[in-house]
């Protein structure tokens, strides 16, 4: 514990602005300021901070959907982000937004000095478009077959089968996750960083890195395969419409959102700096020391951030050549953990198991969950699994059974016999146990360090077994009985409460909430690992009171119940928000990180019951598109001639201008239409069946389709 003390400016990744956190975002908060906090209790000074990730289409989508604008939506999240995070005990110094002046400013400062240093090019890129929505579509919202191993349903950038990388313009077959319409190619001038001209220092960076412990070493060796044939230049800029900052001197062209997501941890900490500095004018805080190159290599700060593994190449490639490139100090660490099942499998919504925060909290204890974590977290990338059957017998059996129990055993019979105090001293042979047991548990505080908590809280049971087998051993029920053994009384109770509280102060970064109510039985209040060197004697308690109980899996099966149930409600909400009745409903998506499924649409309330002789009624057929033409004199309809099999063709006027202003793109596809619906005479021509789509009306509908393989004039049932 002597070594030199340490300043440390600490992250986790940004939340996205989209949506609820869930536990798979708890899992990265939780093990951030479990370190954080054992940081600080080691006697490093740590400045730790956070913001919700606030750009990007996804959130112009969400308040579009839900009819606010996108301000109004992230100030929204952000009191939900910030009271779910508060509540799992994760207190940040400061936690912000990415669209502020702070961040706005950053960001163009680091793409002015990109550009002054000659690290920046424009060229003209082919993207795909979305007719319906008429945007240009991240890679992430469009999907399609993988051109590789041929998955369906595959994202734009990359194939989860396979892992092949591609450009979205490789994909069979693309649909947009926006709209569902097929995305058609348009040019635009794009704005790129080029990585190729930081290739040299991001290998001297990743392997100093590695060596010092910086980054894992599974990290490094995934990261390496980006050299092989050199690094491409990485496209930063984004087409309106857009939610963002836009691209200085280039009107209508927007950072995309991982530009300025990660400026976000250095604008939070600008933030941090000036309110505290303005309230403490005394011990200022130099954001410079911890940014700037040149002052934070004089300073020896740090800059260490928390991230999952979806999100590794941003951090370790795109993020330090970035700041490298604009003269400021790249990350001294970037720590990685793995993904969250529970029960063995990934979150699923309609089991249940896709559990939000707040959900969570509504049933059962923040910090019951943070010790499950810290028995799973290690500083590998190894994933941790959410055994819910698993989570209520450890919390029982170490929180309750072998640390609680404890104290409830021995703190009755001190303020019985001996008016709530301890013993003035310890036998030298209790003397001596209780210091090899501190002792031990001093090696806790380099696992922290190492982020190794699955082994600082396996050494940290070791004692409790030993603390329960002394209590055990001595059975304090039974001497209290006999008046002769008062002073023998007295010691174990001192002892094995002694023991109490160097667990709880070993414990307290894992769960800081039930440590506090240790600290108030115990009338102290530490905030150093040190206070456990030496045992309180002498002391009086106060009044003890349950510090946490059993977890009744009648309270897990509430949970799981309520996250089904908040999913439909998620739902029925958004159906109420939004525009049209078939609005896509986007799930919360993170820059980069993987969307669930493509976007669904969401249909009216059923219309009454029918019989199935009443739907047997309609004549349901395939067309193919012959010709599509716009009709003079309407601005809604659209004029079909369809091949209609042994039916022959028919002429079909279809109101769906506004969604397909192309029509022409329209010949060759199969649709759906009613070949049985009485013609009928327009002054345009005769109408002969009804073509089916699904949408609200004007822009928002969506031709039915067909498999592969179908033929005209084939019969729907």
């Amino acid at each position: 514990m002597n070594a030199p003390k340490r300043n440390i400016l600490a992250t986790s990744a940004l939340p996205y602005a989209n949506g609820r956190i869930h536990l798979g975002h708890i899992v990265e908060h939780v093990q951030s300021d479990i370190w954080v906090r054992a940081m600080r209790m080691a006697g490093h000074t740590v400045h730790y901070v956070c913001a919700d990730d606030a750009h990007g289409s996804s959130i112009m989508l969400r308040a579009e959907l839900e009819g606010i604008t996108p301000h109004a939506l992230i100030a929204r999240v952000w009191n939900e982000h910030t009271a779910d995070l508060r509540d799992f005990g994760v207190e940040y110094d400061h936690y912000s937004t990415t669209d502020s002046d702070a961040n706005r400013e950053l960001t163009a400062r680091i793409w002015n000095a990109l550009k002054a240093g000659g690290h920046t090019e424009s060229r003209p890129v082919k993207q795909f478009y979305d007719p319906v929505k008429a945007m240009f579509l991240p890679d992430r919202f469009i999907k399609g077959e993988c051109p590789n191993c041929h998955s369906k349903d595959q994202y734009g950038d990359a194939c989860e089968v396979c892992g092949k990388t591609y450009n979205p313009t490789d994909l069979i077959n693309p649909y947009s996750v926006v709209s569902g319409a097929a995305p058609i190619e348009k040019e635009s001038l794009h704005f790129f960083v080029k990585l190729a001209d930081f290739e040299a220092m991001l290998k001297d960076w990743l392997t100093e890195r590695r060596g010092a412990g910086g980054l894992q070493g599974e990290v490094v060796n995934k990261l390496q395969e980006w050299f092989t044939d050199g690094l491409r230049s990485w496209d930063v800029s984004r087409d309106a419409p857009y939610f963002g900052f836009e691209i200085p001197g280039e009107p209508g062209k927007y950072f995309y959102v991982w530009v300025d997501a990660p400026v976000g941890y250095l604008a939070t900490f600008r933030e941090y700096c000036d309110a505290h500095n303005a309230k403490h004018p005394d011990c200022p805080i130099r954001f410079a020391d911890f940014v700037e190159r040149e002052d934070a290599a004089k300073s020896g700060t740090e800059m260490v951030h928390f991230i999952g593994k979806d999100i590794v190449y941003f951090h370790t490639l795109f993020w330090p050549a970035m700041l490298h490139g604009a003269g400021l100090r790249a990350p001294t660490a970037v720590n990685v953990h793995g993904f969250l099942t529970v029960d063995g499998a990934k979150m699923s919504k309609s089991r249940g198991t896709f559990v939000n925060a707040r959900t969570y909290l509504d049933h059962l204890d923040a910090d019951w969950l943070r010790y499950y974590f810290a028995t799973l977290l290690g500083p590998t990338l190894t994933d941790l699994d959410l055994d819910l059957k698993g989570f209520e017998e450890r919390v029982n059996s170490h929180l309750v059974g072998k640390w609680v129990n404890i104290a409830s055993r021995c703190a009755g019979f001190v303020h019985k016999f001996f008016g709530g105090k301890l013993a003035d001293a310890l036998p030298a042979a209790d003397r001596e146990r209780y210091d090899a047991a501190a002792q031990k548990l001093c090696a806790c505080s380099s696992l922290y360090e190492a982020r190794d908590y699955a082994a600082a809280v396996r050494l940290i049971i070791e004692i409790a077994d030993e603390a329960n087998a002394y209590v055990a051993d001595k059975a304090p029920w039974l001497l209290a009985k006999d008046e002769t053994k008062r002073a023998e009384l007295d010691v174990v109770c001192t002892l094995a409460l002694n023991y109490f509280r160097l667990l709880s102060i070993w414990l307290s970064p894992v769960v800081p909430t039930i440590a506090r109510r240790a600290r108030k039985f115990l009338g102290e209040d530490w905030t150093r690992f040190d206070a456990a060197a030496t045992p309180i004697l002498g002391a009086h308690l106060n009044a003890f009171t349950p510090l946490t109980t059993r977890i009744d899996p009648k309270y897990i099966e509430a949970m799981i119940e309520a996250s089904k149930e908040s999913l439909k409600s998620a739902n029925e909400a958004s159906v109420g928000a939004a525009p049209a009745a078939t609005t896509p409903f986007i799930e919360s998506i993170a820059p980069g990180a993987a969307i669930a499924a493509p976007a669904k649409a969401l249909g009216s309330p059923p219309a009454a019951t029918i019989s199935i002789d009443d739907f047997a009624k309609l004549d349901l057929r395939i067309g193919k598109v012959l010709a599509c033409e716009f009709v003079d004199g309407s601005d809604k309809l659209l004029r079909f001639e369809l091949d209609a099999g042994d039916l022959g063709t028919r002429q079909i006027f279809s109101g769906i201008r506004a969604a397909y202003g192309e029509p022409e793109r329209l010949v060759g596809r199969h649709v759906v239409f009613i070949a049985n619906l009485a013609p009928r005479k327009m002054r345009f021509g005769l109408s002969e069946g009804m073509i089916l789509s699904a949408g609200g009306g004007g822009a928002d509908l969506f031709l039915l389709d067909a498999d592969t393989g179908v033929r005209a004039g084939m019969a729907v049932k």
